[in-house]
């Protein structure tokens, strides 16, 4: 299966440069428009390279907290990438420091991240992003809002006013609970404002779960050969058919049947702080019966089910970087996969080598070298374009 769309805007990153960032003292890279190859032992700076797009795009690492990016012989780091989409050229930009952090789209400063974070879409797999899968609730629902942030800034801006608007109400709960001559009309007050926030934010992440699966069964299938694979979104209240109405009505419910508990907790108990999602395979829970290797496709299979979704969303397909999944693969699961990446979408992946990596996708790939922080294009591969 090959995806692709002729109507759908090409987005590439033409040139990246790195200046103090992790092992990269100041480094170039210009990247070809389909498939970019780093190579190189582990420890060397190939998924730094990776991190480096994520954090440009994000403006966050995905690995670590963020001031671990910066060079330890500095104060500060920046990546800056020339951004391309069909003919229409921009810079952007992340400068982080220790106390502060600069974000730019043509030179130009941008205050709100919510404005800056949907203009680069990137989808990272990764071998961490097996904690999707098999980490914490909090873990599941973190890919739901990066991955939502990315696609809408309406999320953004209502999931975090929902974050400001929910700790007040945590610190409402808790004077209940010290007085009990503490007015709850005011904590009324509050709550409804939460609701207004919770709805958009149930719509939106049900909407997404549900374009998922759309795509995610067949994917699954076309890689490991198993069927009836499937993502399922659990909310801790029932919200009806996830019209605004019902939902409206059922977090009214649920908050004033159980104003004592939460009083008796001193915080939240019932919303989309408290979401999960579940894997399932033949309605098995793929975290508990699944094996190592299912579980590993399942998370690829996530990863590249949400190509289309940013597609159709933004008329662009995202960019797609690939950690050292080669290695996670057998070679009949490798080719296959192969099927989803070698097209119109710019890649960049990384691997310890060229072996076992199929000679089409080597062809048609930019090969780089990354030894110890430095990165030379390999001589006789595919020049840039």
């Amino acid at each position: 299966m090959k995806i692709w769309a002729d109507l759908c805007l090409l987005l590439i990153i033409r040139k990246l440069n790195l200046i103090n960032f992790r092992n990269y003292k100041k480094t170039s890279i210009n990247l070809d428009k389909k498939i970019n190859i780093l190579i190189g032992d582990n420890a060397q700076g190939k998924t730094n390279i990776l991190e480096s797009i994520y954090f440009l795009a994000l403006t966050k690492s995905y690995r670590t907290a963020d001031f671990n990016l910066i060079n330890k012989e500095s104060e500060l780091t920046k990546v800056k990438g020339e951004i391309k989409i069909n003919n229409i050229y921009k810079s952007m930009s992340v400068e982080l420091s220790k106390e502060k952090k600069h974000v730019k789209i043509n030179n130009n400063e941008i205050r709100k991240i919510s404005d800056y974070i949907t203009n680069l879409n990137v989808i990272l797999v990764s071998p961490e992003d097996i904690n999707i899968l098999q980490g914490t609730p909090a873990e599941r629902r973190n890919f739901l809002n990066i991955e939502l942030s990315q696609l809408s800034k309406n999320y953004i801006k209502k999931y975090n006013e929902f974050n400001r608007i929910l700790k007040i109400r945590n610190n409402y709960l808790k004077m209940l609970y010290k007085s009990s001559n503490t007015d709850k009309r005011y904590l009324d007050s509050v709550t409804e404002n939460l609701i207004e926030r919770e709805i958009d934010i149930y719509q939106e992440r049900k909407k997404f779960i549900d374009s998922i699966n759309d795509q995610i069964s067949k994917i699954y299938e076309d890689i490991s050969g198993i069927k009836n694979f499937k993502v399922i979104y659990e909310t801790n209240v029932d919200l009806g058919d996830f019209s605004k109405e019902k939902i409206r009505e059922n977090l009214l419910k649920k908050y004033k049947t159980n104003l004592n508990k939460e009083i008796e907790n001193g915080m939240t108990i019932y919303g989309p702080h408290r979401d999960d999602l579940f894997f399932l395979i033949e309605n098995e829970d793929i975290k508990l019966y699944g094996s190592q290797g299912q579980q590993k496709i399942a998370i690829i299979a996530l990863k590249l089910s949400e190509i289309e979704i940013f597609k159709r969303i933004t008329n662009t397909y995202p960019i797609v970087l690939l950690d050292d999944i080669f290695s996670e693969l057998d070679t009949k699961n490798r080719n296959k996969l192969i099927n989803y990446i070698n097209s119109d979408i710019q890649v960049i992946i990384t691997a310890n080598d060229t072996r076992g990596i199929n000679k089409k996708l080597l062809n048609n790939a930019k090969i780089f070298k990354v030894i110890n922080g430095n990165i030379v294009e390999k001589v006789g591969n595919k020049n840039g374009k």
